[in-house]
């Protein structure tokens, strides 16, 4: 995700906030997991409806829906927000397929991979130049895709699917110029129709799974919690942190989901992955400790 504009020192509520978003997001698979018995389609469309009214609730106690209204009457800023609706809503849903599919493994080796595939956009579309670090930790990093796909005979889609999708989501999002809150509600608002149209098609023919239980329509309608707020915490943490530590923690969130796939979820961890893994978290170290350096000598 773009980040906003960063400061020299951390502060103690900035850290809260990020802590707190990358909490709900390394948790967030056993949320995922309560609902698999539930399409994942039909799952997105409920983080969509449901995240509108909290996100909404938020902009209009902190009196920011001035830059919302410009967004939406700005037909170049609607369209932007259009692509990155997509590729938000795409994201979602190959990490609900991905939970219910026992491959949360897959969900973490994305994240874990998106940082250097950020990376290697720049070089690509805007011409950045890498250093030698970079260009080993893209190494390494593809050298673990290949190793997956070698020995499964077949890409692992959801971890590349993950990493592209919000790879590209960080990449157009920088170019909305709104912030980070207003460009939120402003993506859930534009899917907003699709989704309440999906819902209406599954209740009119019977197959929608709000109302089943008490327990499915409270996880359902919980969805819009767990999927606004970690955003709108991580939005305001990065504001009052250096760039540097939003650097280091972004690897929280797919440690903790590596974590829960193995211990809590029982998912294989096979001679690929022991191989695959330790090659990734090669290339973050790679990529991570030159750029905190580099950071820390900017700073005096």
């Amino acid at each position: 995700m773009a980040h906003p504009t960063q400061q020299n020192v951390d502060t103690p509520q900035g850290l809260l906030y990020a802590f707190g978003a990358y909490f709900i997001w390394g948790f967030l698979p056993i949320y995922m997991k309560a609902v698999d018995h539930i399409p994942a389609i039909e799952v997105v469309a409920h983080r969509v409806i449901w995240a509108v009214p909290v996100a909404a609730a938020l902009l209009f106690y902190r009196r920011r829906t001035a830059d919302l209204i410009t967004a939406l009457r700005t037909p170049r800023m609607l369209a932007m927000a259009c692509v990155t609706a997509i590729l938000i809503s795409t994201n979602w849903g190959i990490y609900i397929w991905a939970i219910s599919a026992d491959r949360a493994l897959d969900a973490a080796l994305g994240y874990y991979i998106n940082p250097l595939f950020s990376v290697a956009i720049g070089a690509v579309l805007l011409g950045e130049t890498l250093n030698r670090a970079q260009w080993v930790a893209i190494l390494l990093a593809a050298a673990a895709v290949g190793v997956l796909w070698y020995d499964a005979g077949t890409l692992p889609w959801p971890a590349v699917g993950l990493t592209v999708s919000w790879g590209f989501y960080a990449f157009f999002k920088k170019s909305l110029p709104i912030g980070p809150n207003q460009g939120f509600l402003l993506e859930v608002l534009i899917l907003l129709p699709f989704g309440l149209g999906f819902l209406g098609y599954l209740t009119a023919t019977g197959q929608g799974h709000l109302g089943e239980s008490l327990s499915t329509t409270a996880l359902l309608l919980g969805l819009g919690i767990i999927t606004a707020v970690p955003l709108l915490l991580y939005a305001n943490g990065a504001k009052l942190l250096k760039l540097s530590t939003i650097g280091i923690l972004q690897y929280v969130a797919p440690t903790m989901i590596f974590l829960v796939a193995v211990f809590l979820f029982d998912e294989p961890f096979d001679r690929a992955r022991m191989i695959a893994f330790p090659l990734i978290w090669a290339a973050l170290v790679v990529y991570t400790v030159p750029m905190v350096r580099s950071l820390r000598k900017s700073r005096g």
